[in-house]
């Protein structure tokens, strides 16, 4: 957290810490989703598939981790500073990779 600026209404300070802890909780499903689908789902008719959409969804996890981290810190500057919220493009890279995930395990499903 930073000094500089100043003290921000608690309630937007709470509400950006609840934001951090959903992206948090986030993060914490995919990594969830990726140990599942390696451990427990059965091989897809292309080998190395599953593997592949695990590593995926780790990888996301992580991205959603690191990424949610710097808003939290960014938002915080903002407010302190009594600037425009930063933009946020985690949605578009998120939603872009879980569909190109659920297509993929479609078309594997269809294939047997």
């Amino acid at each position: 957290m930073s000094d500089d600026g100043d003290e921000p209404d608690y309630r937007y300070t709470l509400a950006n810490e609840r934001t951090l802890l959903a992206w948090i909780r986030t993060a914490i499903g995919l990594l969830a989703g990726g140990i599942a689908i390696e451990q427990l789902v059965p091989r897809f008719a292309v080998g190395w598939a599953r593997t592949a959409i695990a590593l995926v969804c780790v990888l996301l996890a992580l991205f959603v981790l690191i990424r949610s981290y710097g808003r939290w810190r960014a938002v915080d500057r903002a407010m302190r500073a009594g600037a425009a919220l930063p933009r946020n493009t985690t949605f578009a890279v998120l939603t872009t990779t879980l569909a190109v995930i659920a297509v993929l395990v479609g078309v594997l499903l269809f294939l047997g």
